[in-house]
Order: structure tokens, then sequence, then C-alpha cells
């Protein structure tokens, strides 16, 4: 090959790239693949579609973008030294521009051009650089859209469409001579304004107000309103065209100008360097290591105790879906921590998978079957579940509480959660702490400028519910992580680090030594109450929850015995005896004789009352204990009636009737109608199998290197077809046609006799086809064997072998050796 020629579109910069590079592009733009283009004019059309090309953007960081808008307001094509001297500026500001930043940006601009072309928004050699038409439509300035480096429209976008002769009296009050070509007149105003020297000396004669409104204008917004009869200085800068008229009310500063105010800069301050993350302080690692295990802990236990509050039925759902403010509140008090807490996890439980609607008419949440087999893991690696649910979660708790587009409440598990940017904006702040040393605990605000240096777009962009959206996640990050033990006293653990590098099972055997180990005992006191120095075996901690209500939480619970607590134990189907076995085996201390007395007084009650359906009634060999229930004004509402010396009849329901009785102070036992007392063993309500939410993907999957490989090939042949010279046919009576996009048309014996020698002779050639679907293409295919009506050939166009119907074969053409055409 000889010199190279310098690519004169898109399509041709494309086309000349290696497969790698074109796989880093679709990597880096993976809406390009959806579906997978034809050639590489296609996917050339397709990288400069809108949409695309916002997504693009959107991705820059802000220095790529910083440089996008340089070429954007500089002259299509650039010239590198061009684009260079927009972002350091001309070194002609006294010194405003210091020298480190000009460094700076000099080293940092390979890489940020190069990351412009690797997607395809620049394109060109150094020395004639374009940017997309659509990213500079984009960017560049208009009066509806100023641009983002706060520069207006050229001179000569200015002057469109101007007169002649006021063109002239601009000329003739700046001091330029005069010329009746409209061309020759803006390309001398454009050369005042780019001259350091004359443009200097025409400064030194404006007003001083007029240098304040220059001022005002020349970092942007450019544009401003003027009445019909302007000021002094206003008419001083429109006369000699520094304000030139958009409207009849609205003059722009030309960007020559600006230009020239700002020292030769596009932006005021540009920013090659990321933003430092700085350490707000720095603590022990093992310290760290250990208070988010112990945090991982609590979360653990908050989200079974969440679960086992649900465990019989949770509550039901809002008709439009989610959880009401009621329910939430009430989640919150039995908890015992804030309602956006207990929205978080709620929210958490939901999308491990461990809660989920029932599915009933009535419906309502409830654990999964999934929780079970939760409840049997080790601790560590309940924990390593949560945080990977957590993770890529697309769900955001931090929205409960507030309104969507609509003015709509936003509730927990409700379903207007989802925010597809969540779960990159997770895992950068995490790959940000882990970019410290451990134990440094960052602080927050250089975090967000680095969120916002990062994706400046997407900082920037509106929301429902505000403008910084990613900003938000990431302090609901910071908190979240906290919460889940990823963090401990604001610093990423060991065991986090492993979780994002190595996987979970090495960030569950960093866990597992840190973690309480379960005790099997208990501490009984004599006020009726037992203490648990650390966490329970979970058998034990069952029982105990069942014959004892929690009075207190922190480094030890304590359980308080009470009648109520006893009965509930009795009604579980546990005997007096069974209570004493258990507590003697279960305590480093001797069980206390109040404690012992309780037990058996509740258990001498139990069940002397009988409940039964009649609608109810009430059944007692004791006829004074029945007397003294008729004579307790606190029955009236129950309408009781005696059948019998020893049964009274109630109209309420026999579930009313036992709850009633027992807030009177009695103990009564439900029975069947054979007369057997009911045991009401603590119910398990679970959801049928359920799958976690599945998150909402924020644009098109990243395609792995299969998918890559394939893509590139396909995109290859296709263009190969495409593009491939074919040999016209001079024979009489053919009739087939060379031109780009057009199927060749041969007869059928002509058809068959090229193919046939293109299959002994090993040669490809060209053919139209059309398929069983109707849908014509044009394909170059190099022939195996002709038999039988169809043709078995290599497709160059699918990069594999297929056969050919010879009747869909609309007609062939030779291809052209090297030098022809």
């Amino acid at each position: 090959m000889g010199t190279t020629t310098p690519p004169r579109t898109l399509a041709e910069a494309l086309r000349a790239r290696g497969d790698e590079s074109l796989a880093g592009l679709l990597r880096a733009r993976p809406d390009l693949l959806n579906p997978v283009p034809n050639d590489i004019t296609q996917l050339a059309t397709r990288a400069g579609t809108r949409a695309s090309v916002v997504r693009a953007l959107e991705h820059l960081d802000r220095f790529a973008l910083q440089t996008a808008e340089a070429l954007a307001v500089a002259p299509d094509p650039a010239p590198y030294a061009t684009l260079l001297s927009l972002l350091t500026g001309d070194g002609l500001d006294d010194g405003e521009q210091r020298d480190d930043v000009g460094a700076a940006v000099t080293a940092a601009l390979p890489g940020a051009l190069a990351t412009l072309r690797e997607q395809a928004l620049v394109w060109g050699e150094d020395e004639r650089l374009r940017l997309v038409r659509t990213a500079r439509e984009l960017l560049a300035p208009s009066p509806q859209h100023p641009s983002p480096t706060g520069l207006g429209p050229t001179v000569a976008e200015a002057t469109a469409g101007m007169s002649p002769g006021r063109l002239q009296e601009i000329l003739t009050a700046s001091g330029l001579p005069a010329t009746h070509d409209p061309v020759s007149a803006v390309a001398a105003l454009s050369a005042l304004f780019t001259d350091r020297t004359r443009m200097a000396e025409l400064l030194d004669t404006a007003p001083v107000e007029a240098l304040s409104v220059l001022d005002r204008l020349v970092w942007g917004p450019p544009y401003g309103e003027v009445t019909p009869n302007p000021t002094p200085p206003v008419k001083w800068l429109r006369d000699r065209g520094l304000l030139l008229p958009v409207s009849t009310r609205t003059v722009v500063l030309p960007r020559e100008a600006a230009l020239h105010l700002r020292a030769g800069r596009a932006h005021r301050v540009p920013e090659p360097v990321p933003p430092v993350v700085a350490a707000a302080a720095e603590r022990d690692p093992q310290a760290v290591d250990r208070a988010a295990a112990g945090q991982a802990f609590t979360a653990l236990s908050t989200v079974e105790e969440l679960l086992k509050l649900w465990n019989g039925g949770g509550p039901a759902i809002l008709r439009a879906g989610g959880l009401s403010v009621r329910e939430l509140k009430r989640t919150a008090t039995a908890l015992d921590v804030t309602e956006p807490i207990a929205a978080f996890w709620v929210e958490l439980a939901y999308a491990a998978g461990l809660l989920a609607t029932d599915g009933e008419s009535d419906e309502r949440y409830a654990p999964t079957p999934a929780y079970d087999e939760w409840l049997d893991l080790s601790a560590q690696d309940r924990w390593t579940h949560l945080a990977t649910a957590w993770l890529p979660a697309t769900r955001v708790p931090g929205l409960v509480g507030g309104q969507d587009a609509k003015g709509r409440a936003l509730s927990a598990l409700g379903p207007e959660l989802d925010r597809s940017a969540a779960p990159e904006v997770r895992r950068r702040v995490l790959a940000l702490f882990a970019e410290l040393p451990p134990g440094t605990a960052p602080d927050p605000e250089t975090l967000l400028r680095r969120l916002r240096w990062e994706r400046p777009l997407r900082s920037a962009t509106p929301s429902a519910e505000g403008t910084d959206l990613r900003s938000r996640l990431a302090l609901w990050t910071l908190n979240e992580a906290e919460l889940l033990g990823i963090t401990g006293r604001g610093a990423l653990s060991a065991q986090a680090r492993a979780l994002l590098n190595e996987g979970e099972d090495a960030a569950a055997a960093l866990l597992a030594p840190l973690l309480p180990e379960p005790l099997d005992h208990v501490l009984l006191q004599a006020d009726l109450t037992a203490v648990a120095p650390g966490p329970l075996e979970r058998p034990l901690a069952e029982t105990l929850s069942v014959l004892a209500d929690v009075e207190s939480k922190g480094g030890a619970t304590v359980y308080r015995f009470t009648p109520g607590s006893v009965r509930r134990a009795l009604d579980a189907g546990q005997a007096a005896a069974d209570l004493h076995a258990f507590l003697a085996a279960h305590s480093r201390t001797p069980v206390p004789q109040p404690l012992s007395y309780l037990i058996d007084d509740v258990a001498r009650r139990h069940g002397h009352l009988r409940i039964g359906a009649a609608s109810a009634y009430v059944r007692c060999d004791d006829e004074a204990v029945l007397n003294e229930i008729l004579a307790d004004r606190r029955s009236t509402g129950l309408r009781l009636r005696r059948l019998a010396p020893t049964v009274l009849a109630s109209q309420a329901d026999p579930g009313s009737l036992l709850e009633a009785l027992r807030e009177m102070g009695y103990a009564p036992a439900a029975e069947s109608a054979e007369g057997d007392v009911l045991i009401t063993r603590a119910g398990a309500r679970r959801t049928p199998p359920r799958t976690p939410p599945t998150p909402v993907p924020e644009g098109p999957p990243v395609p792995d290197a299969t998918l890559l490989g394939a893509a590139v090939r396909a995109i290859r042949a296709g263009d190969t077809a495409a593009t491939v010279v074919r040999k016209e046919s001079t024979e009489a009576g053919t009739s087939s046609t060379t031109a780009s996009g057009a199927l060749p048309r041969t007869t059928s014996a002509e058809t068959l006799a090229t193919v046939q020698a293109a299959a002994m002779t090993g040669s490809a050639v060209w053919i139209g086809y059309v398929n069983a679907e109707g849908a014509a293409s044009q394909r170059v295919i190099a022939p195996v064997r002709v038999e039988g009506g169809f043709v078995t050939a290599f497709d160059h166009t699918a990069d594999e072998v297929r056969t050919f119907a010879l009747h869909r074969i609309t007609g062939v053409a030779e291809l052209a050796e090297d030098g022809e055409g």
C-alpha cells in the first residue's frame, strides 16, 4: 500500500480502524449493537444519530466534554494546535492562565482526544479534526440553546442576512477600509477581532461603561436585550460590530471578540485533572473492620426481626402498590428506627428476594421460601447475600416519602422507585473508597465533586427529585453502606474490599472471625427478666422470643417474662414442665422462684375456660368464674347469656371472644367441636416461590467479548459485500448492474454458469438474493458445491457456510481484480 489517504467521512475513518478498535467503540457505545449494523456505513450513520450521541456525551468526563465543546466552537475541521489553543489560551492574558494549568491541559489533551475518537465523536487526522455533526449541533451556540462554553456565533453567522450598507457602517466605525463585497466585509471584521494588537487598540478607545457591558457578556450567556434607543455605551459597541443584532431587541457578542477578551480560552477554567478525593479522617483499619462487622451483625438482626414481624402475614398492599404510610410508621416503631431507615430495610429484604407479595385476593406482603433458606446460612453468608443484592439494585429507598413527576407520593415497595443510574453510582462511590488507603474515610464534598467531574452532563440533568440525582444517590449510598456494614466509621472495610474485588467467598472468610459466636445460654434474674449477653443460637432465640418479650436491645438483649408471654408459650403447645426444663437447661443462673411461680400460676389457669363456636360459647366447670364474667361491665359488648350453669353463649365470634376475655385478665383456651384444646402455634405464612426484582437496566448491557467478536466479523463481512468492486457485464443480452445498492440481474443460465465456474476455481462472486420473506440483499459468496438447484457457499457477509436456492438469486457478477474498476 502507498500513502494513506485521509478519511473524508466518518464511515471511512471507521473502516480504517482495526478490529480491536471497532470492538472498543461497540463496548463504549453498546446501543450501536441493537441490532448489529449491516456494514460500516450503517454503523457510522447510527453513531451520528441524536439519541446515540446524547448518550455518548453523557458518559464523558468533564475534560473530554470540554474538549468536545472546544471543537464545537472551533473551525471545522480544526488543527490540533487550534484545539490546544482554545483550551490553554494564547498566553497573552497578563499571567491569568497559569503555566501549570497549561501544562496539565497539554498533557491530558491526547487522552481526551483518544476517548472522543474511540467513541466515534471525533474523527480525522490531527491536522483536520472533525466533531461529529450531531455533537456539534448539540454543543454549538444558538439563542435557544447557548453553548456550554458561553460563546456566541461567529461574525459570519451573526451577520448572515445583514444589509451591505450596515456592514459598511460597521467597517467605517471600526476604522476598516470600506468594501462593497459582503464576504470581504465579514472577513475584514473577523480579522480585526482575531488580531490581538488591533483589537486592543480598538478597545482602548471604548468608554468604560462599554467595557463593563462586555465584561458581563464575555463568559456567557453572550446574548443581551436592548431598547429601541440604546444607551451610548451599547450604541458604541453596536456601531463597531462588537454587539451584533440577532433580533430587534436582542444583540450578541460575536465569538471572535469574546475569544479575544478571554485570551483565546473556550472555558474559564479547564479541568484536565480529576478532583482528588480528600481524606476526612484516618482510622485504625482493624477498628474499621470491627465496626463494620458489628453493623453487619445489626443488619442481619434487623432484617430477621422485620421478617419475623411479618411472619404470619404482613401489611396489606395499597391499591396503587407499595406500603402505606401508616404501615411504614408501624414497622419503624417495631424496629426502633426512623421511617427512612425502615424503608431501607424493607427494600433491602425485597431486593434480596426474602420478601414479596403473597398473590392472594387480599394481597399482603410476607416472607418468601427463600427466607427460610437464608436463615439456614451462616451469618457471614447471610451478609454477603444482602450485600450482593444491594449492589446491583435499581430501587432507591431514599426516594420514599418524596413525590414523582406527577406529584404522587412515593411509597416503600411501590412501583416508582427504580432509578437505572443507582447501581453505577453505588459501585463508583465504593470504587473511590477503595482507592484510598485502608482505614481512610473520604470527605463527602470532594467525593461529590469527583463524581460530578466524571459525569458532568448526568450530574446536571434535571429530574423529578431534583437537579442532581447522581449526588443524591451518592449521599444515600454513603448512608446505606454504613447501615449495611460495607463501611465502618466512614471507611471501607476489608471484607467489603474483598467482596468488590474477589467475590463473596473471600468476603465471608474475612467477616467470619469478626462476628460474635452465638450463645447457648441466658442469665435469668429475680425481676422476671433474662439477659442474653450476646447473640443466641437460633432454637434458643426462637423459643425465648415466644416465652418472653424483648424489653431492650444493644450489646445485650433483655427479655421480660409476663403472664401474657407465658400464656403465649402455653398457647403454642408448651406445657409448664417443658418451660421449667427449658429455662433450667439454658440458664447460667438458677431459675428464680418468682419466675417458676409465674409459670405455674398461668399454667394452672390456662384452659380453665373453653371457647367454642355457637356463634361462640364459654364453658367452665366453676360456676363462680362464669358469674364473675357476667357481672363484669367489660363483658357487656360480648352479649353473653347463660345456657347452662357451666356454659355461656355469646354473639361474638370465637376469636373476638377469646381476645376479649384475655384482655379482661382471664386465660381462656380455644377448643374444637370435639372439646379438645386447640393449639395455636406461631403461624409462618410464606408466599409462593418468588424471584427477586429484576434491576431496571440503564441502556443496553455491555456486550461480552464473544458478542463483540461476532459483531465485528459480521460488520466487516457486510462491509465487504457493500463495498466490493464488481466487474461490469458487457455481454449481449445481460443486464448486470453494479451501481451501489442495486442488485445484479442476470438470466438463470448465466447465474448457473457463473456460480459453477466460481465453485471450480474457488473464487468469490457477488450475488443478489431474495429470501423466503421477500427481503432482498446483496452478498459476497464463495461457492463450494452446486447441485439440486442449490448453491452451498461460504457467505462472507454472515461469515459462515450457507445454502442458497438458485431460483432466489436475482443475478451474479464476478469481483474485480485488484487494480480494476
